[in-house]
């Protein structure tokens, strides 16, 4: 279904392709469950799945009830999980079968959990044993409640946006809740999706970015409906993708920079193996792109890689083109279509033009949004109508937007300020390099020294000094880590951002500060 020639039609996931008219009734039928089980308007519906056609069905059929689907990063530890059930009061939650022990674990007690089975392309992907991929015999099945249901009638309700959770880097997980937007509202988002991230009618597309985080989920929440091919891989494989684009005509992408970085990584005799000529489209965001990654990305694709700048908080505030970026290497755009930006100090005076300060921005169509029951964190991130998510920048005399880190992961070293991101970004173009993480650690004499962990390519071997070499031909002395550390499998999410306060507590949990 939903094939000819080879080419798909439709939405395809783990080898199977549902056409719209097929997708749209059992989102439909999936509504009148969630509608039976007491699913209203601002209610929430949990959603712990990886990419599947099952993820996208549930988010419609809550949408469709007005209530917010709530997407659950599956690398979370049970309590997190736990935590965010309570905290959303979700009335139900919709799982795969290897994580519903997990969900079942995590539940509040009289919490609905249905399940529906994990596909095969998943499993192969993450290495997931075939017995725990199929639901086991109490399970409520996800298609089961679809069949059992007549399609829903209701009238229509105002329709609601996804609530993302924050990823935690401090604190617990804060759920991102909007206001249903308006009519106009609405239209200016369409708009904003089609210049931003490429989706227009017709589109043929790959997600293989999780859908639990912002961009993604935006995205094909826009590309299921419109899009001519929507093909969710179950994650990100460089050359799987390449193959892709050439076997599918592929011709829009959203990606993350590391992304890239694995892409360049591939021999070059394989990255020429595969016609990426039809790309027209490509954006990514998400985290900082080395400027010599971004580079070779636009040699070998050509001028059709765009950058926002942006989070789930603010939306996209800043874009660029390929063209714009080749003559501004580094800068994240200029403020899109409705967005403000304002670069400010401690006491929140605007900063002189070229000089560091914290960004804080708005968009005039976005639907307001708070803190789900932490209204007071909401507030806290706030100045004169504008929201900041604590990133450090400046703007250049053409009013171009240059990132230097978040204000968090700045490093304070005998009262220098260092960005972590611009060591990181050299580092990795090192050859061998796979990731890097660099942030602060207690010193007696600077109050913060510098740490480097490295984690090397599989195959590769690295050595600190080879790396502390590197660094010094081209960083100042100050910005050079006083130590370097070869690590494996360094936490990081889907999205390319690593997990730094994973990494920084056992430095800092007898230091008698907070991190």
């Amino acid at each position: 279904m939903g094939e000819k020639d080879g080419f798909v039609r439709g939405i395809a996931s783990g080898g199977r392709t549902i056409d719209q008219a097929t997708f749209d009734a059992r989102v439909d039928r999936a509504a009148a469950g969630l509608d039976a089980l007491g699913v209203g308007q601002g209610d929430c519906v949990a959603i712990l799945m990886r990419n599947d056609i099952a993820f996208l069905e549930a988010s419609y059929a809550a949408i469709r009830l007005g209530a917010y689907a709530v997407p659950i990063n599956w690398h979370f530890h049970p309590e997190e999980i736990a935590y965010i059930l309570r905290d959303c009061a979700a009335k139900v939650v919709i799982t795969q079968a290897d994580f519903i022990e997990t969900a079942r674990k995590a539940a509040p007690p009289g919490l609905t959990v249905l399940a529906a089975p994990t596909p095969d392309t998943i499993a192969q992907a993450f290495g997931i044993a075939p017995e725990r991929c199929q639901l086991p015999a109490d399970a409520q099945s996800w298609d089961d409640f679809i069949a059992a249901n007549a399609p829903w009638a209701g009238a229509a309700r105002p329709q609601t946006l996804s609530m993302i959770y924050t990823s935690g880097t401090t604190g617990h997980p804060k759920g991102v809740r909007r206001a249903p937007p308006t009519a106009a509202q609405q239209e200016a988002l369409n708009e904003a999706r089609r210049v931003v991230y490429g989706v227009s009618p017709g589109i043929r597309t790959i997600m293989a970015g999780p859908l639990y985080h912002s961009a993604p989920n935006a995205f094909v929440l826009r590309a299921a409906r419109i899009a001519e091919a929507l093909i969710l891989l179950p994650r990100f494989e460089p050359e799987e993708l390449l193959a892709t684009i050439e076997r599918q005509r592929i011709d829009t992408l959203f990606m993350v920079p590391t992304m890239f970085v694995r892409l360049l990584k591939l021999p070059e005799d394989v990255r020429r193996r595969y016609d990426v000529s039809s790309l027209r489209f490509v954006m990514h965001a998400a985290a900082p792109c080395p400027v010599h990654v971004k580079r070779a990305m636009i040699e070998w694709w050509g001028p059709v890689i765009w950058e926002f700048y942006g989070a789930t908080e603010s939306g996209a505030v800043t874009i660029v083109s390929s063209e714009e970026w080749l003559k501004k290497p580094g800068t994240v755009g200029r403020p899109s279509k409705g967005a403000t930006l304002s670069i400010q100090d401690e006491q929140g005076r605007e900063v002189p033009q070229g000089e560091i300060g914290e960004v804080y921005s708005s968009i005039d169509y976005y639907p307001e949004f708070t803190y789900h029951n932490l209204p007071e964190k909401r507030a806290e991130i706030e100045r004169r109508g504008m929201i900041t998510v604590g990133d450090m920048g400046y703007i250049d005399p053409d009013g171009y937007l240059f990132l230097c880190d978040r204000k968090r992961d700045m490093v304070i070293s005998g009262g220098v300020n260092i960005y972590p991101a611009e060591i990181e970004a050299v580092a990795i173009a090192l050859p061998g390099v796979k990731d890097c993480a660099v942030f602060g650690i207690p010193d007696e004499e600077f109050g913060e020294a510098l740490i480097a962990l490295v984690e090397p390519m599989p195959g590769h071997a690295l050595d600190a000094e080879s790396v502390g070499a590197h660094l010094k031909s081209h960083l100042a002395s100050y910005k050079v880590p006083r130590r370097i550390e070869i690590a494996h499998n360094l936490p990081r999410e889907d999205s390319g951002k690593i997990f730094k306060r994973r990494l920084r507590e056992p430095y800092w949990k007898n230091a008698g500060r907070r991190i």
